[in-house]
């Protein structure tokens, strides 16, 4: 797979990367990184869909807030560029917005996977997204070492490469909005999966830290039609290191969903 940057059309603020004909998709990626972390996903769902990978408001070549943002704004922004019911995917933060969108904006939301979702951290994780949160100062991005670490371990891959290219190159106060809101939030409330009206995919990793099998187990287990998919040998940026297993769990949700 190569990750190289694609054309972007626009919507107002957002910018997003288009593909494919046939009901909707809209792919929201994670904090620092842009619309190109779905490639392997937009290649493969663009056979039978009309794609939609946006990039998260703040970054790649979408506008930033004019103000510190809470998780509404970024469902709000995005909610803009959907124009018929849609299947909304995201990954890590853009998870966390896909399931706010499903909550806020039912009408135009027909079904959401939650890729390496959070869902009530610990207190030692919550204690350390947070200490995270306060070290950014919005000038500078914080040195990315750590993240692609525990993302993809120490050895080099062209996954690992694209990733720290598209973070060293973010947006510091985009990352800092995002990652902010990412650390305050502990997931959805459980009236709220309760109470989802669509179908709900929980995808994770088995060697995900952070975003962990039983998150994705326990979102499934309180939304209605929710089910959870674990990848064993997987860590968080799943759908790029393990992407034809996620296009075919992916795939078969589209072709149930829709």
């Amino acid at each position: 797979m190569i990750w190289t940057i694609r054309p972007r059309s626009k919507t107002g603020a957002l910018a997003a990367v288009t593909a494919g004909n046939g009901p909707l998709v809209v792919l929201i990626h994670g904090v620092g990184l842009r619309a190109e972390a779905w490639s392997a996903q937009i290649d493969a769902l663009a056979k039978d869909y009309r794609v939609v990978a946006v990039d998260m408001p703040g970054h790649g070549e979408s506008q930033p807030f004019t103000s510190p943002p809470a998780l509404a704004a970024y469902s709000e922004r995005i909610a803009e560029v959907i124009d018929e019911p849609a299947i909304v995917i995201g990954h890590s933060f853009g998870a966390m917005i896909a399931l706010d969108l499903a909550i806020r904006h039912r009408a135009k939301i027909s079904g959401v996977a939650a890729l390496n979702g959070i869902y009530r951290r610990s207190p030692n994780a919550r204690a350390a997204v947070l200490a995270r949160a306060d070290s950014l100062d919005g000038v500078n991005i914080a040195d990315p070492a750590a993240p692609l670490d525990r993302w993809f371990g120490p050895a080099p891959s062209e996954e690992r490469s694209a990733c720290e290219n598209w973070l060293r190159s973010a947006d510091p106060r985009g990352y800092q909005d995002a990652y902010r809101v990412f650390a305050q939030e502990d997931g959805p409330q459980d009236s709220d999966l309760q109470t989802l009206h669509c179908p709900a995919l929980f995808l994770t990793g088995g060697r995900e830290p952070n975003s962990t099998p039983a998150m994705s187990e326990q979102m499934a287990a309180l939304a209605p039609q929710g089910r959870a998919e674990i990848l064993t040998d997987a860590a968080h940026m799943a759908p790029m290191t393990h992407g034809p297993e996620v296009n075919r769990i992916l795939t078969g949700f589209l072709k149930e969903t829709c």
